[in-house]
């Protein structure tokens, strides 16, 4: 991909007399991220957002967290994030999923306010005094000798800075639909951005074009809810960010029902009118977060689909109907919501809706984000290819992080697959690049195992620190409760338990076979039916120590073996890693390369012979080709 150079002298156009190190465009969840990291880290930030009463808004489901989801918001808040924080502040109910599972895979997720959310963080991000927050669209980048110089806004006024986030989120060049009904909006009630991502053609960037939707919200008082199973929050639910002490919001439970087969015959009587399958949206779809119309055409054999009715807030009629999203004529989802058992009577307040974006193929960027073509641009969020509100978050911060360093001529910010879960997700969309909607998952980490929840702060809180962002009374805590965990996990596995009536008792009474001999207290905690409650009972420690500390001894005992494989096979990836592949190499002369791979190659130009590993057809037998050729490689 060429860039164009753009002649235009910002000289020569109104301008704000202030001079930013940053800019960031678009005020969601990774611009947000963005702007508070590049902030606190020293940088002068001006964040654009083209409605200010939309910071941070909440469009799709008002919640938090879900599966892999939840790890990425620990991970941001152990980076010194802001998500984890003010969805604390705001949420109305906590659960914890995959509980019957192992740890690897437990994850958090919340209901929150949407109000409150979008208030709470605006004002976070209004008393940072590096911060200026400004109403405004964008229209077109000023460029200079492939770097970023500036930008203008669509009254041609001008704003100088050194790097800029695009963080546009499914604004370039919206399109919502409903039925054959088309607005062109970035979403329900807010302009769309067009001339934007025109510009971004002319500088070069290969666009594509998805699609996502949101379902109907509905007016809690025309529900029957005792046609619904009721679920309540967790009782005594865990704070999401390390630095909350006590959850104040009141918890509201939420409501399961199901669909039934004359929804589906609405639906499928009218999947004509929809934008979906009437032909009108041309979008690639996620495919694990189906539109109605997708369940009932994909999926026939089954009569019923799941509906969760949840809270938008404490102080609003309004219900998120997760599962009934679609794109049919407002009077077609009038009919098919009223089929469902408990929802009769009820009254549509939004509208479901499908929106088109415009979105720039990820390969384009570098694993920092910034882009390959043009210094001092990076990207962050939906604008890459993403879905989701927390891996759009975990980019901004990403990319909020890298463009301060940039600034500050500081060594760039890249973890790897080994050491987060926002790491691995980087690294897919810059290697692999993404033609529908990238959700996370915990299948696609390969080394989930270590990257828990649980222990996300004891990961990634050190770099918080370094990169300035973790004050140094959190490092002491993460660095005193590392060294109670390794103090812990000594005592436990030197300690020696003797058969006597007191432990066979115990043993016996938790379905555990008794001893006859003596045993290491770390034998006997790997069994499956005992857990840290056989160390407090049968050998207390002689001062206490916090659950935190006792939940890592417990996981690091319990699964030694499959951590131990784990990280033998991290050292292996490592090693890969460490091989540092030269901006200038070119691939194109490597002898014993298939065209196919040396133009991938070339495309996405890998930082590392690991890196190179991943893009797809990568053969090991090329690896190897690769390898020796990166050996005897000569500037």
């Amino acid at each position: 991909m060429g860039c164009c150079p753009i002649n235009s002298d910002i000289a020569r156009m109104a301008r704000y007399p202030k001079k930013y190190d940053i800019i960031v465009v678009g005020a969601g969840h990774a611009g947000c991220e963005a702007a508070l990291a590049a902030a606190r880290m020293g940088c002068s930030v001006l964040l654009m957002a083209i409605d200010l009463d939309k910071v941070a808004a909440m469009p799709c489901s008002p919640s938090i967290g879900g599966m892999a989801k939840g790890q990425l918001v620990k991970e941001i808040d152990a980076l010194g994030g802001e998500m984890a924080k003010i969805t604390d502040r705001t949420a109305i109910q906590y659960r914890t999923l995959n509980t019957k599972k192992g740890p690897a895979v437990h994850s958090s997720r919340t209901q929150n306010d949407k109000i409150r959310y979008h208030m709470a963080m605006k004002a976070v991000i209004e008393s940072e005094p590096n911060i200026d927050l400004k109403q405004a669209m964008v229209e077109r980048l000023v460029v200079e000798d492939a770097k970023i110089v500036g930008l203008e806004d669509i009254t041609g006024f001008g704003y100088q800075s050194r790097c800029i986030v695009l963080a546009t989120g499914t604004f370039l060049s919206g399109l919502i639909h409903i039925g054959f009904n088309s607005i062109k909006a970035g979403r329900a009630g807010e302009f769309a951005s067009y001339g934007l991502p025109a510009h971004l053609k002319e500088l070069g960037f290969e666009l594509g074009r998805m699609k996502t939707g949101t379902p109907p919200r509905l007016r809690k008082s025309s529900i029957d809810f005792t046609k619904f199973t009721r679920q309540e929050a967790d009782p005594e639910p865990n704070p999401f960010s390390y630095f909350t002490d006590k959850i104040t919001m009141p918890q509201i439970p939420s409501y399961i029902g199901h669909t039934n087969k004359r929804a589906h015959a609405i639906v499928q009587k009218n999947l004509k009118r929809s934008a979906l399958y009437g032909g009108i949206i041309k979008g690639i779809s996620a495919r694990y977060c189906p539109s109605f119309e997708d369940k009932v055409v994909k999926f026939p054999e089954r009569d019923r689909h799941q509906v969760i009715l949840e809270p938008e807030g404490i102080d609003t009629e309004e219900i998120y109907s997760s599962g009934l999203g679609n794109s049919l004529p407002l009077e077609v989802q009038i009919e098919f919501v009223r089929s469902v058992e408990g929802l009769e009577e009820v009254e549509i307040m939004r509208p479901a809706y499908a929106i088109e974006y415009d979105y720039v193929n990820p390969v384009q960027l570098k694993p920092t984000l910034e882009t390959k073509t043009i210094s001092g641009l990076f990207m962050a969020g939906q604008i890459n290819g993403t879905s989701g509100y927390e891996e759009a978050a975990a980019q901004g911060l990403w990319a909020g992080i890298n463009s301060a360093c940039k600034v500050q001529g500081r060594a760039t910010f890249i973890l790897d697959r080994s050491q987060a879960y926002m790491a691995v997700m980087v690294d897919d969309l810059v290697t692999r690049g993404t033609r529908e909607p990238y959700r996370m998952f915990t299948s696609r980490a390969e080394y989930r195992l270590m990257l828990r929840e649980d222990n996300a702060d004891l990961r990634l809180m050190e770099t918080g620190y370094q990169l300035g962002l973790i004050d140094r009374h959190a490092l002491r805590e993460i660095k005193q409760r590392k060294k109670l965990i390794d103090q812990e996990l000594q005592r436990v596995r030197q300690t020696v338990l003797k058969p006597s009536k007191k432990v066979n008792d115990y043993l016996e009474n938790r379905g555990s076979n008794p001893i006859s001999s003596g045993i290491h207290l770390d034998q006997l905690l790997k069994r499956a039916e005992l857990d840290y409650c056989l160390v407090e009972k049968l050998a207390p420690i002689p001062e206490p120590i916090s659950n935190k500390v006792t939940r890592q001894v417990e996981i690091e005992i319990k699964y030694e073996g499959y951590i131990k494989r784990q990280m033998e096979e991290i050292e292996s990836f490592k090693n890969l890693e460490r091989m540092d592949v030269p901006e200038d190499f070119d691939f194109a002369v490597v002898h014993g390369l298939s065209n196919e791979l040396k133009e991938k190659l070339s495309e996405v130009k890998p930082a590392s012979l690991g890196q190179a590993s991943r893009i797809d057809g990568m053969t090991p037998a090329a690896l190897t080709v690769l390898m020796i050729a990166l050996k005897t490689y000569k500037k």
